[in-house]
């Protein structure tokens, strides 16, 4: 039986000489790669009482809007800035090379909302931070964070220390 780390791809020297690239289209392009790695994250979810899914822009959508799809749960997504029609908050921060800024709609957390992320990859965990300070100053409670694939070694996970976070495959290095 195939496991989620079979269906990623590894792409060495992109975008630059010493990065081992981890393409998790192959996931996506295989329809058993695909329920595989769905199921494995709601099972990395299991029996948290939670409300919402929130999945960042791009691919915290094509894995979150399935899992809360089928638990039953509503879907917020947080984009880019000036991607959103409504009243929006937003949060900057840092890239390897400048900042970035994401947002959400300002009425899509109530206070009290039971918050699980979703996203593809934890690297530095910098976006993933930025989404937590919008979603509590809505008032929402992060219960969990799960990903596919964490990069071990750019310390997300230490940067989001406090928070309940899984991943289903781990890489050492860059």
């Amino acid at each position: 039986m195939k496991k989620v780390e079979d269906y990623i791809i590894t792409i060495p020297d992109f975008p630059k000489e010493g990065i081992m690239f981890r393409d998790i289209t192959g996931i996506l392009q295989d329809k058993d790669g695909l329920k595989l790695t769905i199921d494995e994250l709601q099972k990395l979810i299991g029996d948290v009482d939670f409300n919402i899914v929130v999945g960042p822009e791009s691919r915290g959508f094509i894995f979150g809007v399935p899992v809360a799809y089928n638990m039953n749960k509503a879907f917020v997504p947080v984009r880019k800035k000036g991607k959103l029609p409504r009243e929006t908050i937003s949060e900057k921060y840092a890239l390897e090379y400048g900042e970035a800024e994401i947002e959400v709609h300002k009425d899509a957390i109530k206070p009290g909302d039971k918050v699980v992320i979703i996203d593809d990859l934890i690297a530095t965990g910098g976006t993933i931070e930025a989404m937590i300070k919008m979603i509590e100053s809505l008032g929402g409670e992060i219960v969990k964070i799960v990903f596919v694939t964490e990069l071990v070694d750019l310390g997300g996970r230490k940067r989001l220390e406090g928070y309940n976070i899984e991943s289903i495959v781990k890489y050492e290095g860059e």
